[in-house]
């Protein structure tokens, strides 16, 4: 079949904008790769600050109305949303494994976790709390109250693309903004059948709008948009950065969740085959593809080379695909297969020495941008490697003396954001705990495992100090109003 007749019969994935699929304005449509295979899977809307435009002007004129419907009665709105998306879940996660290359049962986990989210702040509704507040007058009375934005836009990867969709649209929604989500590129569709699924649960047309495109043109637009008071943003440093002096020059709101470069310490007295197992489960599972991912494994030496044959040993386990028997799925794209086999060649010419994993520049004939997981020790501090964001199944390892020298190396990042501790002695998972300099340090488990009710977010170029999800993700998605009021209490 020649090309031009192939991709007029593919599916083609439109906006949605004020309740309604809405075709791009430009009548262009780019293609979406299939990561297991390379094939095209889609195609979607090649969208402009047209389509921006238009889906700016509906969120504007919804807002008048959701704003002013109580918290108690969004929440439960956003519960019936909850109950469609659990009686679609499998069809979610098959859109979710097609379009990531996820084996379909990590992406059945990934829809539960977005459904989780979305029961814990549909129930925020009855609360939304705010402060009672003590005044030094005796007839002065104060309080706060939560207010909106206004119309949001909201920018999430293709990492856990359900996920993150969850982890910002329900937040959003509770505290009665109106939404303009810029999808992923590489997840497309998802954002599109949320958006649908948000009509069925009786969300009203023009609160949940979808913009599809390239981020250097649809995202670029949402963030110089003044009609747009915030921006929520969960992605690379580099963008963050751009994104927060942008939207800082018009004095809007900015919420980033930016990049990690975790640690995973293992002390000499930690339960090795369970830091094994958390460890590369830390490091590679969903391909690495994690801003939690664990990236820097740093040993006590006299346990190092037990530990790190045992690693290999299970690292060398793992099964490349998308079947059910499958551990680790391809990572997301073409560029980022690029990139990451370049950080691995880098590594090499800077005196790292692979232990396993990747070293050629294809895995072998297979379709897909698969990699294998790669351990590499003898990495400099001042190495590539060591201080960037891989964002694939990629780690280095580290040998220390004490205590104190994994600190040291641990916090010798400019980046914040998880870390992970294994020790039996819980004196010393607390001494690490209180001096890690991370936003998240879990102790015997994952450097990942952020739960629906838990604030995360990480020190430094790991964000910008907002957390989301949690009660605090309330602060993202609302402004605070201070109200007083004087009362005569002689009066009769």
């Amino acid at each position: 079949m020649e090309d031009g007749l192939q991709y007029k019969l593919m599916k083609k994935i439109p906006n949605w904008i004020n309740g309604l699929e809405a075709m791009p304005s430009s009548g262009l449509w780019l293609k979406k790769i299939n990561p297991a295979n390379e094939r095209v899977d889609s195609l979607f809307s090649d969208s402009n600050q047209k389509d921006v435009e238009s889906a700016v002007k509906f969120a504007q004129k919804a807002f008048i109305t959701w704003s002013k419907i109580s918290p108690v009665k969004r929440g439960q709105i956003l519960f019936n949303l909850v109950d469609i998306l659990k009686i679609n879940r499998s069809s979610l996660a098959k859109c979710v494994a097609r379009e990531t290359g996820k084996s379909y049962q990590d992406a059945l986990g990934e829809v539960g976790a977005a459904i989780a989210q979305g029961e814990f702040f549909a129930g925020e509704g009855r609360r939304l709390y705010s402060n009672s507040l003590n005044s030094a007058l005796d007839n002065k009375f104060c309080q706060t109250i939560r207010e909106p934005h206004g119309p949001v836009g909201l920018i999430v990867p293709a990492n856990t693309p359900i996920a993150n969709i969850a982890w910002k649209i329900f937040p959003a929604l509770i505290c009665g903004n109106t939404i303009i989500l810029k999808a992923s590129e590489d997840s497309p569709e998802i954002a599109l059948l949320i958006a649908k699924l948000s009509k069925e649960a009786d969300i009203p047309d023009g609160v949940l709008n979808v913009i599809q495109g390239h981020g250097h043109i649809v995202g670029e637009s949402l963030i110089k948009d003044i009609r747009i008071p915030l921006i929520s943003f969960t992605g690379s440093t580099a963008i963050g950065k751009h994104i927060a002096s942008v939207v800082g020059l018009r004095m809007g709101r900015v919420s980033l969740e930016l990049g990690g470069k975790n640690p995973f310490i293992v002390c000499d007295d930690a339960d090795i085959e369970a830091a094994v197992n958390w460890c590369a489960l830390s490091a590679f599972s969903n391909a690495g593809q994690r801003c939690a991912a664990a990236s820097r494994i740093i040993i006590f030496e006299s346990i190092y080379d037990d530990f790190v044959k045992k690693l290999i040993k299970k690292s060398e386990k793992f099964i490349l695909g998308v079947d059910k028997n499958s551990d680790i799925g391809p990572v997301i794209n073409k560029k980022q297969y690029i990139s990451i086999l370049k950080h691995i060649e880098n590594a090499t010419q800077e005196g790292g020495n692979i232990l396993c994993g990747q070293s050629g520049n294809r895995l072998n004939s297979k379709k897909g941008y698969y990699i294998r997981p790669t351990l590499i020790e003898n990495v400099k501090f001042s190495s590539e490697i060591f201080n960037k964001e891989i964002f694939g199944p990629v780690a280095t390892v580290h040998k220390v003396r004490n205590k104190e020298e994994a600190l040291r190396v641990a916090n010798k990042s400019e980046f914040g954001l998880t870390a992970a501790v294994h020790t039996k002695n819980i004196n010393r998972g607390l001494w690490f705990a209180k001096n890690l300099i991370s936003g998240t340090v879990n102790i015997n488990s994952g450097t990942y495992g952020s739960e629906p009710h838990m604030p995360f977010g990480g020190f430094g170029s790991s964000g910008n100090g907002t957390r989301e999800p949690g009660t605090e993700a309330l602060n993202v998605y609302s402004e605070l109003k201070n109200i007083s009021f004087l009362i005569n209490l002689d009066a009769n």
